[in-house]
Parts: C-alpha cells; sequence; structure tokens
C-alpha cells in the first residue's frame, strides 16, 4: 500500500512550502516505484501500457479529440492488422507514441525523435541531431532526475516552437518520462506526467491555468504532477501484481495448448483480443474465446469491453 506521508497533502499547500511538498513526495513515489520496476515483475509490460492508455487519454483531451479511453483501446485493439502499424486516428497515434515505451529502452537519439514525431504533426524539417544533443546535454548535466525531466521537457517546447503547440507539449511531456527513465537507470520508460498534468488539483491562480512545460516555475508543477503520478503508478503496480498473481495460478487449470502464450501476452499488455491470442498461440477462434471464457470464470483476467461481441481481456 502507497504510504500516507508520501502523498501530496489536502488541501495543497502554499508558496515555498508547497515547492518542498511536491519536490519531496515526487522523490519519495518515484523511489518505491523505483523498488518494484528493479524487481522486474511479470507485469511490467501490462503496467506501462494501462498508463500508455492513460496517458493517451489526458493526451486526446488537451488535443481536443473526442476519443475516450476506451475508444483508443478498440482502436488499438481491434484495428484490423493492427500488429503491422494499421493505419488509425490521430488520437491513435497518440496511444501508439505512448505505447513506444512498452519493452525497452529508448535513447535520447535523432532516430527516436524522428519516430516519435511521426506520430505527431510535427513539422518535417526539424533538425533532429541537433534537438537529440541539447536534450543529452540537459538531462546529463541536471542535478536530480527530476530536473532532468523538467528541463527536457521545457527544452522540448522551445526547440519545437514551431511546430502547432499542443503537439509540442506532448512531446514535451513523453520526452520528460524518457528524460527520467534514462536518470533512474529503468529497462524502459513508464508513462507517468501525462497521466496527472491536466488534473484540476494542480491548476493554479484565479483563472485555473493548468501547468504547461514553457511557464516559468515548470519544475515545481512537474514535481507535484510526478507525486501523484507516482502514487496512482504504485497503487495500479499492486492490482497487477494480485491479478498477475491469480492468472499465474490458473494456468495449471488451462487445458489449451497455448494457454502460455496467451498467458505471456496478458501480462505484457494493457488489452487482448480473442483474434490476435488465437494468432499468436495457434489456436482456434473457438479454442481462444473458449480459453478467455474459463480464464473469467477462473477469475483470473477481466473483460474490458462491457460487449457481446468484439470482447477485449485485461489483468
Amino acid at each position: 500500500m502507497f504510504p500516507q506521508w508520501a502523498r501530496l497533502p489536502t488541501p495543497p499547500a502554499v508558496g515555498v512550502d508547497a515547492s518542498s511538498d511536491a519536490a519531496f513526495c515526487a522523490g519519495a513515489g518515484l523511489a518505491l516505484l523505483d523498488q518494484i520496476l528493479r524487481e522486474n515483475p511479470p507485469f511490467a509490460g501490462a503496467l506501462r501500457q494501462r498508463l500508455a492508455l492513460r496517458a493517451a487519454t489526458a493526451c486526446a483531451g488537451l488535443s481536443r479529440h473526442r476519443e475516450d479511453s476506451s475508444a483508443l483501446r478498440d482502436a488499438e485493439h481491434l484495428s484490423p492488422n493492427a500488429d503491422a502499424d494499421a493505419p488509425t486516428s490521430p488520437a491513435g497515434r497518440i496511444h501508439r507514441l505512448w505505447r513506444l515505451f512498452e519493452c525497452r529502452p529508448t535513447p535520447l537519439e535523432d532516430s527516436i525523435l524522428r519516430n516519435a514525431a511521426d506520430f505527431l504533426d510535427l513539422p518535417a524539417d526539424i533538425g533532429f541531431e541537433g534537438v537529440a544533443a541539447a536534450l543529452r546535454d540537459i538531462v546529463a548535466g541536471a542535478e536530480t532526475p527530476l530536473a532532468a525531466a523538467a528541463g527536457a521537457s521545457a527544452a522540448a517546447m522551445e526547440l519545437f516552437r514551431d511546430a502547432q503547440a499542443v503537439d509540442a507539449e506532448i512531446l514535451a511531456l513523453w520526452l520528460a518520462d524518457l528524460a527520467l527513465a534514462r536518470r533512474l537507470g529503468w529497462d524502459a520508460p513508464v508513462p507517468l506526467l501525462a497521466t496527472t498534468i491536466a488534473r484540476p488539483s494542480l491548476r493554479r491562480g484565479p483563472s485555473g491555468k493548468r501547468p504547461r512545460p514553457s511557464d516559468a516555475d515548470w519544475v515545481h508543477a512537474a514535481a507535484g504532477a510526478y507525486a501523484m503520478a507516482a502514487g496512482e503508478a504504485c497503487a495500479l503496480a499492486g492490482e497487477l501484481a494480485r491479478a498477475g498473481e491469480k492468472l499465474l495460478a490458473a494456468q495449471s487449470k488451462l487445458r489449451a495448448k497455448g494457454a502460455g502464450r496467451v498467458i505471456e501476452l496478458l501480462l505484457s499488455d494493457d488489452a487482448l483480443s480473442p483474434a490476435r491470442a488465437a494468432k499468436a498461440a495457434r489456436l482456434s477462434d473457438r479454442a481462444a474465446r473458449r480459453l478467455f471464457d474459463r480464464l473469467v470464470e477462473l477469475g483470473a483476467v477481466r473483460e474490458l469491453s462491457g460487449r457481446s461481441n468484439f470482447r477485449l481481456y485485461g489483468l
């Protein structure tokens, strides 16, 4: 359970106390999340992809797209040939941007930035080599991981100033998590900052302005958002750990030959369709559906869509 002392106070402090509280809680929360990730839990992929869905949903809102989390999940997991990078909506591309964090280190190189930019409407003539070099210098020279994340995202807003503001902001939030992961030595980044940055509790002043990487006090706002995000990520990790234990315990009760592969996929992603499971595990469509029915009966997975057809399953 996430300790109460590591949570931001309610109501939040103001002035100097607010900055100190945010930095302390962010550091404490990230340390607890770090402990979880360094154990390399079997559900790490599912954790990253479920947080990717949360980040994409929040960013879709910033971009004024209409898709909610259910629509984004359907677009990713039910579209034809989804594994072959099938075309998707602008909001769906944002979702895929965050899904890049799933299972591998993401270095701050120009090829990575180009790949990320392809998911957004960024100008094609950006000098990514210079941008990557500038960001590497910022991350390496920052005093703390939080300072690296805030510095990289603030710099990105300036470096991508010729892009649409919201696209530059989304990429800046993405780069913040990448910079944080590099400084913490994580095997792969975790979507965090975007999942909470638009929360009403982080808005400031009479106008209720939400924090942006271009703000002068961005480092303090980012710390507050990371404090909230780390606590929620730890809570989600606890839920997935319990669900993952049930899923692994159910394996011995399954007769399908491809059950082990299906369990691997469920532990590594936010959601899984019977069609994808059948293809990956070399099952018939009917056998895949029966396998998921059995898993639901055993309490090992949940049906996520609430539909009778085109169902999706996950921890």
